[in-house]
């Protein structure tokens, strides 16, 4: 079967998007690829056809383990495979340790050609072990600029994709990103242990988007009157969550103008949402029920809506590559859409001087958030490795008088520093253990509901005697308080669903910690420049804001846009009467 034949034949489609074609032949020659596409540019093709090419020609390269860091994406692109006739498997934190045997049994002995995981996954031995044993022919590594500690989204655990290359020393690897700058893209290469550097990339051009810069000094009423002016879908970007629902509900409250035949409803999105939340509104704003999400960064990955007009920034980024990619949603389905950044020089240079300094507070300081979160944690000198808790950042910050931006900014550079691992916003699922054995039941009067859901959880859950269990059965609030009223009455431990930030020992307590040059000032030397490039585009007004971006990555003789804020205002000065 040939790509073109495994293209149509699986997803229905006759040709290639540019760039996809080479990509595949680049893999299908078990070369070690970096490509980088820009947003909505088809790089799932990419590795799923060459997979299915490969899987025709050698059963024992039949699967493709894809690393991905969103659990909704994966979801997603299992049940878009399956859909396909194509058998696809996902293993992530919160599944219970039986279902993630059975997926991985799946892969081993069924016709399975997929497998999606986290990057955290890969720091489970066990696991990894497991994958040594899988017919995997191909790595796909998404959202490849997180193992780079130059790009903007830097994750340490993708740095554990370097093992799973030793345990399949000849298994290619295809790392994909829609943003990187000449610096990321070399260390990608390096840490994910290329051959030979090889990077496939399409221009970051696009004829369809208007990259705009309007200067103002009220926020809320300029993102009214460009969603009054702009029909169709929206997204509006804030740095903060308290902002994101305000903004939302002083949308709401001023009625948008919008066509009788469209929604106008406004909805806001942040990490602080449980995931039913997040995923409801994300599917009422892809469907239309939902016109306008104002949001935080952590409506991004996994975003798959083509007709998004624009997309607004209230606040300014941290870097060029987040307000690429993240400006990149509007128009890909390639009508004209808009790319609008609020700009309030004043204003907004003073909130970047801020954001310097709480990322990167003094080293001291760095020092005594550690300190001071072992002692609200207990954890004695020499002792904690290995050891996970549930870290309550409000009261951690009350009781030990810290200031809550620079306590999680330290939080993350001792993460870096591979101290502790510190996760934001870290969703536990329901877990539930019975302790009453079945021939017990009848003494308690159980309700007919009560009885119905033990009955359902024993079959489902085989070591839930022996142990808490995750499970999916408390996703609705009657299911809940079924689990609540069993858990006073003892026949169940229940610990429900919660939404929090977890911190986890990669080293025993130290009695002094030392953050080195690379760990602390190199990177706050370049989080620094990075912040003065988004500043310097917003503030110029001289270059083509298309040139400026792609210059940046690299693509130094781009021609004008032609369209973006400053080249019609070149245009409008050029064709002026003298």
């Amino acid at each position: 079967m040939t790509p073109r034949e495994a293209l149509h034949t699986f997803f229905g489609y006759d040709d290639f998007r540019p760039l996809q074609s080479e990509i595949i032949e680049s893999v299908l020659a078990h070369r070690d690829t970096l490509a980088l596409m820009p947003t909505g540019g088809g790089k799932s093709i990419c590795f799923q056809v060459p997979t299915l090419v490969m899987a025709q020609d050698d059963p024992n390269k039949r699967l493709c383990l894809v690393v991905t860091p969103l659990i909704a994406l994966m979801r997603d692109q299992v049940a878009n495979l399956q859909e396909r006739g194509i058998h696809a498997a996902a293993v992530y934190t919160g599944m219970s340790y039986d279902k993630q045997r059975v997926a991985l049994d799946n892969c081993l002995y069924g016709p399975y050609h997929f497998l999606y995981c986290s990057p955290e996954r890969l720091e489970s031995e066990e696991f990894r072990k497991r994958l040594a044993d899988l017919p995997i022919g191909l790595i796909a590594v998404d959202e490849a600029h997180c193992i780079s500690q130059w790009g903007y989204d830097f994750r340490p655990s993708y740095l554990n994709i370097a093992a799973v290359r030793e345990l399949l020393p000849n298994v290619p690897v295809l790392a994909l990103t829609a943003t990187a700058t000449p610096e990321t893209i070399d260390d990608i290469q390096d840490k994910l242990g290329f051959a030979e550097k090889n990077v496939l990339r399409k221009s970051f051009h696009r004829d369809n988007l208007i990259y705009v810069v309007r200067r103002t000094n009220n926020k809320p009423e300029q993102v009214a009157h460009i969603l009054s002016k702009v029909s169709g879908s929206a997204i509006v970007y804030v740095r903060n969550r308290k902002r994101a629902q305000e903004l939302a509900e002083w949308l709401t409250s001023n009625n948008l103008k919008q066509s009788q035949t469209t929604s106008n409803k406004v909805d806001f999105y942040h990490a602080g949402l449980t995931t039913k939340e997040r995923n409801d509104r994300q599917e009422a704003w892809t469907r239309g029920d939902t016109r306008v999400i104002v949001a935080t960064n952590a409506f991004g990955m996994g975003i798959d809506k083509p007709d998004v007009r624009v997309v607004i920034h209230v606040d300014l980024p941290n870097t060029m590559e987040s307000y690429y990619q993240e400006a990149g949603r509007a128009g890909r389905d390639g009508q004209t859409s808009y790319a609008v950044l609020l700009y309030n020089a004043e204003e907004d240079k003073a909130k970047i001087r801020k954001r310097a300094t709480d990322t990167y507070p003094p080293k001291e300081f760095v020092e005594s958030v550690y300190h001071k979160t072992m002692d609200f944690l207990q954890v004695g000198a020499g002792s904690g490795l290995g050891h996970r808790f549930m870290l309550h950042m409000d009261q951690l910050c009350h009781v030990m008088h810290l200031p809550v931006l620079q306590t999680y900014s330290a939080l993350h550079i001792l993460t870096q520093a591979g101290y502790i691992d510190f996760e934001e916003e870290h969703e536990t699922q329901p877990r539930v253990q019975i302790h009453v054995p079945r021939h017990q039941l009848g003494e308690y009067n159980l309700s007919y509901e009560q009885a119905e859901l033990l009955d359902l959880l024993m079959r489902s859950y085989t070591g839930i005697y022996t142990d808490l269990q995750y499970v999916r059965e408390a996703d609705n609030d009657a299911t809940h308080q079924l689990l609540v009223s069993l858990a006073q009455r003892g026949i169940i431990t229940y610990i429900p669903r919660s939404v929090g930030c977890s911190l986890t020992m990669t080293n025993e307590r130290q009695t002094e910690i030392y953050l080195s040059p690379a760990i602390y000032d190199e990177r706050q030397t370049r989080f620094i420049a990075k912040l003065k490039a988004m500043v310097e585009y917003a503030d110029q007004n001289q270059f083509c804001r298309e040139q400026v971006l792609l210059s940046y990555f690299g693509e130094k003789n781009a021609a004008p846009c032609g369209h973006c804020d400053v080249c019609r205002e070149l245009e409008r000065i050029i064709l002026q009467p003298m």
